[in-house]
């Protein structure tokens, strides 16, 4: 554990020092950065970083397809260990204060609280909201992204303990793909899921945890992916059934005897998923949109269609800190199947991140990880379930 040394109040000086990986633009590598001086404000918490996963919006940054702010530390999914509290009692999701040692998660967002935005209850989207992993790296805020041995959680980030029991390998995941999947199926929470059939579009993390949570609920889910291996996962995490987009959802439906489906949830971002599941939910159904976080082309939509089917489309970005709570309580709650472990199928040093998103740009992946220290590499990539997003 490191030890830290107390200068002014607020100063902190951290043994070993902390660095972080830098990213700067699309082909180059990243650096190396050491930050041997961190101040802590009041409401910061400084923790120390356990495991963190690369997803598939830092793959589509570094390779040019997703704009983001430069000098920035990417990295927003991971789980850790809080070295310190700044100025003030800190509070968890649970209302408990923060102490050196505890494990935890955070939200990828940091938000004020006062706006019109945080008030009506849309927090991740507040006026003056700042993410981890996404934001320029600035002096004072340098550790602000997972990619590195320690990350400074700002006033107004919400906090999510982690039991030690709960593999580093499923937490950290959590603070981005899992929390997603449980606000999508929030969102579509009018139509209850026992019972139910639920269309997913992509077996991606997001589709594969929205699969799971769902097939536990009750619901008979439908996987559509284009890739055989990511099908055959999909089948692990409880799905009723899997196809390929080519084939015909509505006879396909039929054929098994599988109801109507009122929900579908599109985790891919792919413009033709999102077209073939509004087509295919019946009246009074409701579709998620998830996976469209990148330009691309757009989808023409038939308003007359959406009238008389009674139709909502829905779009879900970032979440709130219950939907991480709640991710978290599932995740520990899994005994195995399905095999959430399995998907971090491999882990690199930090200072390998390029390595690490290389792999995580492969087929070979749902996920990879990143891991300050005791890197472990397998000898093959795992499940082959294909890259999250």
């Amino acid at each position: 554990m490191p030890t830290l040394a107390r200068g002014r109040e607020q100063e902190l000086l951290v043994t070993p020092t902390p660095t972080a990986m830098v990213w700067f633009e699309p082909g180059a590598r990243h650096q190396e950065v050491a930050v041997p001086g961190v101040r802590l404000d009041a409401g910061d918490v400084l923790v120390e970083v356990e495991l963190a996963t690369v997803c598939g919006s830092d793959v589509h940054t570094v390779s040019g397809h997703r704009g983001s702010p430069t000098p920035t530390v990417l990295g927003h999914e991971q789980v850790g260990r809080v070295l310190a509290v700044g100025g003030e009692e800190v509070l968890a999701s649970d209302g408990t204060p923060l102490r050196p040692g505890d494990r935890v998660v955070w939200t990828v967002t940091v938000s004020c609280g006062g706006c019109d935005r945080c008030g009506s209850g849309h927090p991740q989207k507040c006026r003056s909201l700042a993410k981890y992993g996404h934001e320029r790296m600035t002096r004072g805020w340098e550790l602000s992204g997972g990619f590195a041995t320690h990350v400074q959680l700002r006033r107004g980030t919400g906090i999510v303990r982690v039991p030690e029991q709960l593999p580093a390998e499923l937490a950290a995941p959590a603070a981005c793909s899992t929390a997603t999947a449980v606000a999508a199926l929030d969102a579509a929470s009018r139509v209850p899921l026992d019972g139910a059939t639920v269309l997913v579009g992509g077996a991606g993390m997001i589709g594969l945890a929205v699969t799971a949570i769902a097939t536990e609920a009750g619901a008979d889910v439908v996987v559509v992916d284009p890739d055989v291996d990511r099908r055959v996962m999909a089948r692990r995490f409880g799905a009723e059934a899997t196809l390929d987009p080519s084939d015909d959802l509505a006879a396909e439906l039929a054929r098994r005897r599988l109801s109507e489906p009122l929900v579908a949830i599109e985790a891919s971002g792919a413009p033709s998923s999102v077209r073939a599941l509004l087509g295919a939910i019946g009246t009074g159904g409701i579709l998620v949109l998830v996976g469209s976080v990148s330009p691309g082309p757009t989808v023409d939509l038939d308003p007359e269609a959406i009238v008389r089917g009674l139709l909502t489309v829905t779009g879900v970005h970032n979440y709130r800190v219950e939907h991480l709570e709640r991710a978290i309580d599932y995740l520990a709650g899994v005994r195995g199947a399905p095999p959430f472990g399995e998907l971090v199928s491999a882990e690199y040093p930090l200072a390998e991140v390029d390595a690490a998103l290389e792999a995580a740009a492969s087929s070979g992946h749902v996920r990879v990880g990143v891991r300050p220290e005791r890197p472990v590499r397998p000898e093959r990539p795992g499940s082959g379930a294909g890259s999250g997003r």
